[in-house]
């Protein structure tokens, strides 16, 4: 097929993807099923296993939701050009680094190899990692050393590094996420066309999203240092760009480094006393701004990765309804799972201080 063929028959794909998307009803509809209604409506079969424990039935349900979204994942990456597939291949292997890390923290607590096998996700080869051998690794260093051949080599490189250096588990995962994020937004790079714009809009959201979050954990929750806390941004192309973070790292409290964010966050954050206040608005300006790019946009690629992300969003709600429902907890916390409700924190408070 010819480009302009790829692109008419990836935007015709996305439109009929996004049909299954959830909107504000559904959500609230889904909120008053129980169980066996749930596991009829989504094909969740595993959810009717009475002889197994409510983790393994939890865990297998959130297996079968990342197979279906990484599944849909793989049929849009298929008419992509290469730079295209890359940048949504490298957003969903955020699912390898959660097997890297369950790997990594085996190795570090010596747990038992059948335990952290239990543990990962079974991923597709696009984005599967080669966890049995990482398994036999005999520590940490080697498990990433191994990785330093692969697709992750960069992120594998930076992580070994930062360990090697200092010894930390936190510090090991921070390098990780950071690298990963980085690289999402090097992948930009590579387009010089119409897709340019609007992924530079949406990975920017995303961007946004996360620099606001770990400015406000690591400042205020793990009370790091402004360049400590510098250290560990990935600028956005967008609102929180290099020297915007810069400014905001060196605000003294949570409450003025809100004030100072640029519009339409000022706005958005102007009476969040909480991160977890922050984190649920920064999640909804996200999804804003994918749906806009998903019903507004002409860029195939932008508007699958905006899918992908709206989707992701919806399958974890529906995960948490799954969770919420398997360990009996109440209407009004699996409201506040699903943000129907607001949530209620008594000690939530403090990361305002």
């Amino acid at each position: 097929m010819s480009n302009a063929a790829d692109q008419a028959y990836l935007n015709t794909r996305v439109s009929v993807m996004a049909t299954r998307l959830f909107d504000p009803d559904t959500i609230g509809q889904l909120s008053q099923l129980q169980l066996p209604e749930l596991a009829a409506r989504f094909g969740l079969a595993a959810l009717l296993d009475e002889q197994q424990s409510a983790r393994v039935r939890g865990r297998a349900i959130e297996q079968s939701l990342i197979q279906v979204l990484l599944a849909e994942l793989q049929v849009l990456v298929r008419p992509m050009s290469a730079p295209a597939r890359a940048i949504v291949v490298a957003w969903g292997r955020k699912y390898a680094l959660f097997n890297l890390k369950t790997l990594i923290r085996g190795k570090l607590y010596d747990l038992d190899q059948q335990a952290i096998r239990d543990s990962l996700f079974e991923l597709p080869a696009i984005i599967a990692l080669p966890d049995e051998e990482m398994l036999r690794a005999e520590n940490v260093l080697e498990l990433l050393r191994q990785l330093e051949a692969g697709p992750l080599r960069l992120i594998a490189r930076q992580a070994r590094e930062v360990y090697e250096q200092r010894r930390d588990p936190f510090a090991l995962e921070a390098a990780i996420d950071q690298r990963y994020y980085t690289r999402l937004a090097r992948g930009l790079l590579q387009f010089h066309d119409a897709d340019l714009h609007p992924l530079q809009q949406l990975i920017g959201a995303e961007l946004d999203r996360v620099a606001l979050l770990w400015l406000l954990r690591f400042r205020f929750s793990y009370q790091l240092s402004p360049s400590e806390t510098f250290y560990q941004l990935v600028p956005s192309m967008r609102l929180l760009h290099r020297e915007r973070l810069l400014a905001l790292v060196n605000i003294e409290t949570f409450a003025g480094v809100l004030a100072a964010l640029p519009p339409p966050l000022d706005t958005l954050q102007a009476d969040c006393t909480t991160v977890i206040d922050v984190q649920r608005r920064m999640s909804r300006y996200r999804a804003h701004e994918a749906r806009r790019l998903l019903h507004q946009s002409q860029s195939g690629v932008a508007r699958a990765l905006a899918y992908l992300m709206l989707r992701e969003m919806d399958l974890f709600f529906l995960f948490a309804l799954v969770q919420g429902r398997l360990l009996n907890l109440s209407a009004e916390v699996v409201d506040i799972a699903l943000e129907v409700a607001e949530p209620t924190c008594p000690w939530a408070g403090a990361a305002a201080t």
